[in-house]
C-alpha cells in the first residue's frame, strides 16, 4: 500500500472522539463537579475533556492537563474507573470516555482550587444524590458506575451509554 493510499484509508475510517476525566471526593464521600461557559443545557461537569491524540496524548495524561488547566490541581490520576462508548447524538461520532480516580481531596486541595474563567464559571461538592440535579443523566450514570467500582474494587468498568454494556445499547429496528 503506497503511502497515498494508506493517508486515504485512514481517512475513510469512522471518527471516534475520547475524553477523559478525573472524579475527585472529599472526606464526606461528596464528589467535585464543575459549571461550565460553554454548555447550553446547564448541565454541570467533572474535570475533564479531550485527549489531544494528535499530540499523541493517552488518556491518562489528559485527564491531568484538562485537571491542571480547569481547577488548577496538578494530580496524578490513580485507577482507571470506568470506560464509557457513548453514542453521539445523530450527526456526531461517538465518544469513549475513560475516567479516572482522582482520590481524596483535603482541605488544603480543595481550597488551592482555581478555575479555568474561559471554560469554567463555579465548582461545588455535591454528594452523588445532588450530583443527579446537576449532572447530564450519562455523565451521572457514569459517576455511579466509578463510585460503585470504588467501592467494590473492581475497576475498570466497561459502559456503553453509561450502562453495562446490554443495558446501554440502543434498541435495534
Amino acid at each position: 500500500m503506497t503511502t497515498t493510499d494508506f493517508s486515504a484509508y485512514i481517512d475513510s475510517l469512522p471518527k471516534v472522539l475520547a475524553g477523559a476525566s478525573t472524579l475527585f471526593r472529599d472526606a464526606g464521600g461528596r464528589i467535585l463537579i464543575a459549571e461550565t461557559t460553554y454548555r447550553e443545557d446547564g448541565k454541570w461537569v467533572l474535570p475533564g475533556g479531550t485527549i489531544e491524540s494528535a499530540d499523541g496524548e493517552t488518556p491518562r495524561e489528559a485527564a491531568r492537563r484538562e485537571t491542571l488547566e480547569e481547577v488548577g490541581l496538578d494530580v496524578e490520576p490513580g485507577a482507571l474507573l470506568t470506560v464509557d462508548w457513548v453514542q453521539g447524538p445523530s450527526g456526531r461520532p461517538p465518544l469513549t470516555s475513560y475516567m479516572y480516580d482522582g482520590g481524596v481531596l483535603d482541605e488544603a486541595a480543595l481550597g488551592a482550587i482555581v478555575l479555568q474563567e474561559e471554560e469554567l464559571s463555579a465548582w461545588r461538592m455535591a454528594t452523588p444524590e445532588e450530583a443527579e440535579e446537576y449532572l447530564s443523566p450519562g455523565l451521572y450514570r457514569r459517576v455511579r458506575a466509578a463510585l460503585a467500582a470504588l467501592e467494590d474494587g473492581v475497576c475498570p468498568v466497561e459502559l456503553v451509554n453509561g450502562l453495562p454494556p446490554a443495558a446501554g445499547r440502543r434498541p435495534t429496528a
